[in-house]
């Protein structure tokens, strides 16, 4: 049975948190410890997890992290679009594009912008799924070392409007 859900880290289970790390290691080679590590540290409790779930085990996961960004003096927030991840043994079988859609109602549902930075080979993944390119003159990540990667948008026309942006992916 594949079923869609949304779980903010408060109400996450330790056995949730220990399948993420699991499922995540199996693409970022950091060890179960590290990726247990880096979410303890930089994942905050409202902070959005969404999962599609194959017989109750997360086949496909996305962080949408709550942070905060800049234009001119208005600072406002944003979903820092995080860690997209299908379980090697079901791709190319179409649940990206269903955790995809998922992930833009939600971002819809939660009324705020959402930007993801990815390697230039996941560019057109995202824009089949409405998400838009931005020139990287026109943002700037100030908490964070993104080197040769590229910025994306989605809900909001400010960001794609905007002479500069200045974003914060840790706070």
């Amino acid at each position: 049975m594949i079923s869609l859900i949304s779980k903010k880290t408060k109400k996450l289970k330790k056995t949730d948190v220990i399948q993420i790390c699991k499922l995540k290691n199996t693409e970022w080679r950091y060890g179960f410890n590290s990726q247990k590590a880096w979410f303890d540290k930089y994942v905050k409790l409202n902070d959005i997890h969404n999962m599609l779930l194959i017989n109750k085990k997360i086949y496909a996961y996305t962080c949408l992290r709550n942070r905060s960004y800049k234009i001119g003096k208005n600072l406002s927030k944003y979903l820092l679009f995080d860690t997209l991840i299908v379980r090697n043994t079901v791709r190319k079988k179409g649940f990206g594009k269903l955790i995809m859609e998922y992930n833009n109602h939600i971002i819809n549902k939660q009324k705020k912008p959402s930007f993801l930075v990815c390697r230039k080979k996941t560019i057109k993944f995202y824009i089949k799924n409405n998400w838009k390119l931005i020139h990287s003159k026109h943002y700037k990540i100030m908490d964070n070392n993104y080197p040769n990667q590229n910025g994306m948008v989605f809900n909001d026309i400010k960001f794609k409007r905007s002479k500069r942006i200045l974003l914060w992916t840790n706070q």
